[in-house]
């Protein structure tokens, strides 16, 4: 009886994805731990946020692919119109409006539009794939144009960057010509002299602080300066656990969300980092094998932007701390703090194990 319903409730959960992301939050609450300066509070915190993440995961896991299909026209406009509503009558915080209010609670809705967009565009192609043109190519970046100049207006360049990045897979998966993307590239690089002058001061002096950070040692360039100082000092072996000299003394700051991944350089070294590539690694490999097996154009377009959405998740992050990239505000997957951001990633989760379980039913149905 209990075997029975043990299997029954893990029956579309895929459990190679589900070890990898049980041992990923484990490392994230190690590392928390230590980052928040060992307050349980804060880690116990955390866990809730996993769980609620998980128990998302396991209910959208038992959702058909087929009825995420359906409510991708509604998902996208409800994203669009609430963007629409926090441009309007949204929060202001910090100088970003980015939430807003709907009286229980606040929420982010830029968030929601990291999956409401590519199950939009899935949906899209999927439908249009026996006669695909550079027209349907075309309306397509028009639909991804729409909520990320919303983000940025909010500004959110981090979260509009990640949705920029999940729409765009799935028009790059779906065929578009090497020739669309080259073109816009050298389109984007002629431009880039516009858009330098669209971007706002605070953006600029990111991508001046990127160059030369110590330009501004003491403020807009205090944080690269530091989280590269914390993943040098871990050396190859690193400093251990609750051991990092720039974590416990305060010197490096937003240790517990987009700079985590500087904590965990510092006690963990090297070859800590070379390991937890290779666990994200195995994520993203799992995403790409579960869209490979897909049997629908829709499974196989959203599986593959999920997981590749996955993989930017980490690069931008990782680049950011280690003084590579801009900083913009985007957390490491799994590890750093957060409600939000583990949320999206449950529900992320949950549609790749839907995929994945369904299958059967969507080749035969």
């Amino acid at each position: 009886m209990i075997s029975k319903f043990i299997s029954g409730f893990f029956r579309h959960i895929d459990s190679v994805l589900l070890a990898c992301i049980l041992f990923a939050m484990m490392v994230g609450l190690l590392v928390l731990y230590s980052a928040s300066g060992q307050q349980f509070s804060r880690v116990s915190a955390q866990m809730i946020n996993m769980a609620v993440a998980l128990a998302v995961m396991w209910g959208v896991a038992n959702v058909q692919p087929q009825l995420i299909e359906r409510i991708a026209i509604p998902a996208y406009l409800v994203g669009v119109l609430l963007l629409i509503a926090v441009s309007l009558f949204g929060d202001i915080s910090h100088g970003a409006r980015r939430w807003l209010n709907i009286g229980i609670t606040k929420i982010q809705p830029s968030e929601l539009l990291k999956l409401a967009v590519p199950i939009m565009l899935a949906w899209y192609f999927s439908k249009r794939e026996s006669n695909l043109t550079a027209i349907d190519f075309l309306i397509a970046a028009v639909m991804l144009a729409i909520p990320v100049l919303l983000i940025m207006k909010q500004p959110d360049l981090g979260t509009a960057m990640l949705v920029t990045a999940s729409g765009f897979y799935v028009i790059f998966l779906a065929g578009l010509s090497w020739r669309f993307i080259l073109g816009g590239l050298a389109l984007a690089g002629a431009l880039s002299p516009v858009f330098w002058s669209l971007l706002h001061d605070y953006q600029r002096r990111r991508i001046e602080i990127l160059i030369d950070p110590t330009q501004d040692p003491l403020g807009s360039g205090y944080h690269i300066i530091q989280s590269t100082i914390a993943i040098g000092s871990g050396g190859v072996t690193g400093k251990g656990w609750l051991n990092g000299t720039q974590t416990q003394l305060d010197f490096l700051p937003e240790r517990t969300t987009d700079f985590i991944f500087a904590v965990f350089g510092e006690e963990f070294g090297l070859i800590g980092n070379i390991l937890l590539l290779i666990l994200f690694a195995i994520i993203i490999a799992r995403g790409f094998v579960i869209a490979s097996q897909a049997k629908s154009t829709f499974s196989r377009l959203l599986a593959g932007s999920i997981s590749m959405t996955f993989f930017t998740y980490c690069f931008v992050n990782m680049g950011m701390v280690s003084g590579i990239l801009p900083v913009v505000g985007v957390p490491l997957p799994l590890i750093s703090y957060g409600g939000t951001s583990m949320l999206t990633l449950g529900l992320g989760f949950g549609l790749l194990m839907s995929i994945q379980t369904h299958k059967k039913l969507v080749a035969t149905g």
